[in-house]
């Protein structure tokens, strides 16, 4: 599954070995204990890192970017975001916004690119959601055109020249910005009718109560970056579970009858809005396996990066002061001993007669480890369930291809030509609706 080119040259170099990127040396890492030894000295062997267009495109106020105790306090903040509480009352609104997509997605008469939607679903569940912007549908829609060009140049070499990656980003982000702050000021005026905090709510308090009120800057930094987080490797995850329920009916029947077994499929009727709660999600066992495979073997990133602080050593190697280093995720989880006929798609590995997983914690880090674990990771999940749920329940889709598409790396793990699937819609005892009837029905109504 990872990239040819990687696998060949750790066959032939180990665990540890040099290679370049945007021109810079780099050393690449795998294996448990070497990786194991990376996140567990950060701030004192090596420090986060990211490339310098993206330490500029993103910010400077956010924790990414951030060191030390800053770095330490901004996570304190930003942690309340995805408290258990906080999950819980985001949880309908998220069930809602994928009901309304998948409807959408089965009223469409030809196929849809997943990856495309998926992307869309992730943005708009980011702005509608997490942060609370009641933004109308064509300034959301611009919006995203907008956010989709950003994200393509994070990543760029840091030339500022005209119609370079670099300064589109540039552009892209003042925009955004704008566009941010116009939302900012008018969710800070009208508080009036709110049923639930959402994440900016909550930042703005919990900025509060640890003593420091949030300037605006802070507030558009940290809003962007919640909508990077949250859109990038959510969309690639959630394109990478709709491939695999595809390709693997049994699983996909399997995740039925454990609906079925909870009382949230009664005949083949789908979960209604508020039957979801947090509990109940996490009571599903192989959902949770579900999950976790994909996660596994479709990482949507491959790995983080690191500057070395002082010179150690890692399998015998010297790693000097003032290189980069990445630790890989992907060719972590494709040579981790733990797991057993490594590429094949098993949620089983998962359960709880294998655990394949408890055997040390590195051999499986989907959200990365250390102190900069990934923040948002229940709410990944969390998003990942309910699509699940809704997908078993409500969904009836085939690949309308004769086979399916490639797989890139770049920027995140995605299709080549996105993943073009057929959705219909069921009614509540799992019978196709058709369009016509559809039709019919709005007409009696």
């Amino acid at each position: 599954m990872g990239s040819g080119f990687q696998s060949s040259r750790r066959e032939k170099y180990g665990n540890v070995f040099k290679t370049h990127l945007l021109g810079r040396p780099l050393i690449r890492v795998t294996g448990a204990e070497n990786v194991r030894k990376i996140l567990l000295g950060e701030h004192q062997l090596v420090s986060t890192e990211w490339p310098r267009s993206a330490r500029v495109l993103l910010g400077p106020n956010t924790v990414a970017n951030s060191i030390g105790d800053i770095h330490r306090n901004k996570r304190k903040v930003f942690s309340k975001i995805f408290s258990h509480e906080a999950l819980e009352s985001y949880l309908p609104k998220i069930q809602l916004v994928i009901q309304d997509t998948l409807r959408a997605w089965s009223s469409q008469p030809e196929a849809i690119n997943v990856y495309q939607e998926a992307q869309r679903l992730t943005f708009r569940m980011a702005v509608r959601v997490l942060l609370g912007f009641s933004i109308p549908e064509e300034d959301l829609g611009h919006l995203f055109e907008v956010y989709q060009q950003f994200v393509e140049n994070v990543f760029s070499l840091p030339v500022d020249l005209p119609f370079s990656g670099y300064r589109r980003g540039i552009q892209a982000r003042q925009i955004l910005q704008k566009g941010l702050e116009k939302a900012i000021r008018e969710k800070l005026q009208c508080t009036q009718g709110k049923d639930y905090s959402d994440a900016l709510d909550i930042l703005i308090e919990s900025s509060k109560e640890h003593g420091k009120e949030m300037t605006m800057q802070e507030l558009k930094d940290g809003t962007l970056e919640l909508i990077f987080a949250a859109y990038a490797t959510t969309a690639s995850a959630s394109t990478s579970l709709i491939m695999q329920l595809l390709k693997h009916p049994a699983v996909l029947e399997k995740l039925r009858e454990e609906l079925r077994s909870q009382g949230l499929l009664h005949g083949g009727g789908c979960p209604c809005e508020g039957t979801l709660r947090l509990d109940t999600l996490s009571g599903l066992r192989y959902l949770d396996c579900i999950i976790k495979e994909v996660m596994r073997l479709f990482t949507p990133i491959s790995g983080g990066y690191r500057t070395v602080l002082q010179t150690f050593e890692l399998d015998g190697f010297q790693i000097p002061k003032g290189w980069s280093v990445m630790y890989s995720i992907r060719d972590t989880h494709d040579t981790a001993p733990v797991f057993k006929d490594v590429n094949v798609f098993d949620p089983d590995r998962f359960s709880q007669a294998r655990s394949e997983d408890k055997d040390g914690r590195f051999h499986y880090l989907p959200f990365g480890g250390g102190v900069r674990t990934c923040l948002g990771k229940h709410l990944a999940k969390l998003f990942l369930k309910v699509l699940a749920v809704e997908l078993a329940s409500s969904s009836r889709f085939e690949l309308a291809t004769r086979t399916f598409p490639r797989i890139t790396l770049v920027p995140v793990l995605h299709p080549v030509d996105g993943l073009s699937v057929k959705f219909f819609g069921l009614d509540s005892n799992q019978n196709e609706i058709l369009p016509e009837t559809e039709a019919m029905l709005s007409a009696t109504v």
